[in-house]
């Protein structure tokens, strides 16, 4: 498809390039493996910053530590007055163990239709969909509406400490003038039925606490008895987080959801019965169900030396997760749960996030939707998961995912997130693109 508005501007194709970079940038390793340590951020960085300087765009490279290096540059708009609009992007990517895959994940490979790897949904899809846009209208000089500030971040998949926080914390002036964002995760279709797909707009995040629990005990031989025995302790603890049943919080983004989903599948979802409306919801529930409660996921375990000597202390990490406005009963209740023999240490934390979906900014992503698929409905998603989002909304910044993707109704694209054999099928790209190209010209 070759893009065009009426009058002298020129054509263009904004998705000619994307499927190459996506492909390029899977080749880039940038396993990030938590504990501050990573491979290739720097090296995909560089790369982002020469595909923006063949354009005639300038960036600039931030390294928080050697190699985790995050990239900013400012591609100037139409109207200069108005607040550039954020559009961020992480590098990094979780690891890939290739004995589990049909592919090998680092190798970026074009086939059945998909471009695979490690990052194919998560992110560098995205980061190709903007480079591919912004490359396409820098070369035909078409300026976006209003200036975008293009930031591509280290560290995402581990808390951002080395990414997104650290920029915010030490250089906020790069950013600091934005006041809309977007990024990863929504704007992904589900086929609803045959004429019609419902693409979700994320805007509200659950907090989220990554949990080191500390027992101690005393420490002796395998062969007594032994009443204060670390392991135990810790281990009891951690197999009541494991099974609490988190009670059901129905937020308003959840509420607004529902009453999105209710229209479009013709069935009543009542938000005060919640285990009525998730008996309802089919193949929804799965993805839905994460959305509506705090969650308690142990992780890690790790005690001991020899099988015939009882450990001093043992130690364990819970990933928590919580919903916007139950940040307090979350803590209260785990700390009531982990008992006086356990000591909770924070690892990572961060806030919980929820926008209204309303204004502008989502009139112009549902116009570019359904310019492209006028098969398309939106509605608003709680991510069970973060982003970014939540560094940059320190700052004041209203931020909303929005990756756009059409996407077969058989694909697992869920399943895709952290999965063995990510793929983003190269339509999928290419559609992503062209509603990118329109939203730059209305957001």
């Amino acid at each position: 498809m070759t893009s065009s508005t009426p009058g002298d501007r020129p054509s263009y194709t904004p998705e000619a390039d994307v499927v190459d970079l996506c492909s390029e940038l899977i080749r880039i390793d940038t396993t990030n493996y938590g504990n501050g340590k990573s491979v290739g951020e720097r090296l995909a960085a560089e790369y982002v910053a020469a595909k923006l300087d063949e354009v005639g765009i300038e960036s600039t490279i931030y390294e928080s530590e050697p190699g985790r290096a995050t990239l900013v540059a400012h591609w100037e708009g139409e109207d200069q007055s108005a607040p550039p609009l954020l559009v961020h992007g992480h590098l990094d990517v979780v690891p890939a163990d290739p004995k589990d895959w049909k592919v090998d994940p680092f190798a970026g490979e074009i086939f059945d239709g998909c471009v695979w790897g490690r990052g194919a949904v998560d992110m560098k899809d995205f980061d190709a969909m903007v480079l591919s846009v912004v490359r396409a209208r820098q070369r035909a000089g078409v300026k976006p509406r209003r200036p975008v500030r293009l930031v591509f971040t280290a560290d995402e998949e581990a808390g951002g400490v080395y990414g997104a926080g650290w920029l915010v914390n030490n250089h906020p002036d790069t950013i600091a003038d934005c006041t809309e964002g977007i990024g990863e995760v929504g704007g992904f279709s589900i086929t609803v039925k045959d004429d019609l797909r419902l693409y979700l707009i994320e805007t509200a995040e659950k907090g989220m606490s990554w949990m080191r629990l500390k027992a101690r005990g005393t420490a002796g031989h395998g062969s007594m008895i032994n009443d204060d025995n670390a392991v135990t302790n810790l281990v009891n603890a951690v197999t009541r987080l494991g099974n609490h049943q988190w009670p059901l919080r129905v937020t308003p983004t959840v509420r607004q959801f529902l009453a999105e989903l209710e229209d479009v599948l013709g069935v009543e979802l009542d938000p005060e019965d919640m285990t009525e409306t998730l008996s309802k919801l089919g193949s929804f529930s799965r993805m839905f169900g994460a959305t509506i409660r705090n969650t308690t996921n142990p992780t890690m375990l790790n005690a001991g030396y020899k099988v015939n000597v009882i450990p001093g202390d043992a130690e364990a990490y819970v990933d928590g997760r919580f919903l916007p406005g139950y940040e307090d009963e979350f803590f209260a209740t785990i700390d009531e749960l982990i008992g006086d023999k356990v000591t909770r240490e924070v690892a990572v934390e961060d806030i919980a996030l929820e926008t209204e979906f309303s204004g502008d900014l989502v009139e112009a992503m549902k116009a570019c939707l359904a310019a492209e698929d006028p098969q398309s409905r939106t509605a608003p998603l709680l991510m069970s998961g973060g982003t970014d989002a939540k560094a940059w909304s320190r700052l004041g910044i209203r931020c909303f995912g929005f990756a756009p993707l059409q996407l077969p109704p058989d694909l697992d694209f869920m399943g895709m997130f952290h999965g063995i054999d990510e793929r983003v099928p190269t339509s999928a790209l290419e559609f992503g693109s062209r509603v990118l190209d329109r939203f730059f010209d209305q957001a």
